[in-house]
């Protein structure tokens, strides 16, 4: 004998079904306020080349200096070191090939995007008549993004001017005719204190009498 289900109790067993799910959703939000997740406030890891911001409430950063400046001091061997994270993707030796970035190789004083067979991009391509000078290669090094945007390097570039400089003068060392290194810029002189003139001492209060 065939025992049919009415309408009563497909009600209840939707009910049920229905009062499961809630109480599942009911125990998962109780179990995330019990046991909420707090991340970090820093990343348990640095990634190379990018920059951190100075921290709240930290004295603003001093103003830099013209480039000439750090570079007439600039150290090579510590240019040499800085270049490492480059090294993935550059070659500096004589008759280096190309790499994921251009050969760069007497590359102070070279002229932008002219190493021979390398795709540059669009950004650089329009550059092509300028050269890799000082000024130019500071500019690269602080921000290639800022310098030339939409080139194809995602390095984010290297905040400490010391470093950069040392960079710099450590690729001029990488040449057949290395340029000299630019001489540091005179200090400017601060302006003299204005002296009173002895002659210009106060008058006797009753000088106007007389």
């Amino acid at each position: 004998m065939e025992r049919h289900v009415d309408s009563f109790e497909w009600n209840k067993i939707f009910g049920g079904l229905l009062a499961g799910l809630l109480a599942v959703l009911c125990v998962s939000i109780v179990s995330d306020m019990m046991f909420a997740r707090h991340l970090p406030e820093k990343p348990g890891y640095e990634v190379a080349g990018v920059e951190e911001g100075p921290a709240e409430g930290a004295p603003a950063a001093e103003a830099e200096k013209p480039a000439a400046f750090y570079l007439a001091s600039a150290d090579v061997a510590k240019g040499e070191a800085v270049f490492k994270k480059c090294a993935a993707c550059h070659n500096v030796d004589p008759g280096g090939a190309n790499g994921t970035g251009p050969a760069l190789h007497g590359v102070v004083g070279r002229g932008i995007a002219a190493a021979p067979g390398f795709g540059y991009s669009d950004a650089l391509a329009g550059m092509k008549g300028k050269s890799w000078d000082w000024d130019a290669l500071w500019g690269w090094l602080k921000s290639p993004k800022a310098y030339a945007a939409g080139n194809k390097m995602s390095f984010a570039g290297i905040a400490k001017p010391e470093d950069r400089a040392a960079v710099i003068a450590y690729l001029n060392s990488k040449s057949a005719s290395p340029l000299p290194l630019p001489a540091a810029p005179a200090e400017e002189a601060a302006p003299a204190a204005e002296e009173a003139p002895a002659a210009e001492a106060a008058a006797p209060a009753d000088a106007a009498a007389k």
